[in-house]
């Protein structure tokens, strides 16, 4: 993708400021298998034309994507902060009302920013307050009060610390729940969507509640729902070879 490609972007209407979201980012869950430090592939995604960059405070990459944000302002590929679309991730040791605002903000030190775009519970569970340590072991795991967290995401947003919050992996039925109290419903559910696992009931659902659907492992990457290679389908190299292009930019497309 050319610095200079624009990217569509899509309104999120329960943010501060109705923002608007690049449709495509960059995830920086570490890859053991890549001697690509976070920062050198996020600075070069922003070469690139990436402006919507995917946190969380588990992958221990907050610091390494602030550092890279700074050398790109400093480099002048970006004029500005308010070029990009940040996202981070509450833990599931956070997921308690008293805990949320303090993690914000110790996520805002790390990333060096003043606010972030987007803050999602990372998983509709709690355990118990500690560090971070996955998988997560089921004598860790306490009762998820999902009303009061919700509203210190609220409040997070309201201080202006994150311009719209939302969640990942979460179900309808969770998604009900959530909906039945939410003074500010969430914006986006970010769930993991491919061509092996295409979630058609649950983007149906967020599209009737206006909650957009953001997809990690697009390309079925790290997925945890058995062998299914998507880039090997013979479908998609046939459609990729036709075309000129990647399987990688078939699906991508798709």
């Amino acid at each position: 993708m050319a610095a200079t490609t624009l990217v569509s972007e899509v309104t999120l209407p329960s943010s501060s400021g109705q923002r608007k979201m690049p449709l495509m980012g960059l995830g920086t869950a570490p890859e053991a298998t890549s001697a690509v430090t976070t920062k050198d592939a996020v600075l070069e995604a922003i070469k690139q034309g990436y402006r919507h960059f995917d946190a969380a405070s588990a992958y221990g990459v907050e610091q390494s994507v602030g550092e890279a944000i700074a050398e790109a302002l400093k480099q002048g590929l970006i004029a500005s902060r308010d070029q990009l679309f940040i996202t981070t991730k509450l833990w599931v040791t956070d997921n308690h009302a008293h805990t949320i605002l303090p993690a914000l903000q110790k996520s805002l030190r790390t990333l060096q920013l003043e606010y972030i775009d987007l803050f999602l519970i990372h998983w509709p569970i709690a355990t118990k307050p500690g560090k971070v340590v996955y998988p997560i072991e089921v004598s860790e795991i306490v009762e998820f009060d999902m009303k009061g967290v919700w509203g210190s995401m609220e409040e997070c947003q309201r201080l202006g610390l994150t311009k719209a919050i939302g969640v990942s992996n979460f179900s309808i039925k969770k998604l009900e729940k959530l909906l039945s109290f939410a003074t500010i419903p969430p914006a986006v559910n970010q769930v993991e969507v491919n061509l092996g696992w295409q979630q058609q009931k649950l983007r149906d659902f967020c599209k009737e509640k206006g909650i957009t659907v953001t997809a990690f492992s697009p390309l079925r990457k790290g997925a945890s729902r058995g062998a299914n290679f998507v880039l090997d389908n013979d479908v998609i190299k046939e459609l990729a070879d036709a075309h000129g292009k990647t399987a990688a930019q078939v699906y991508t497309i798709y």
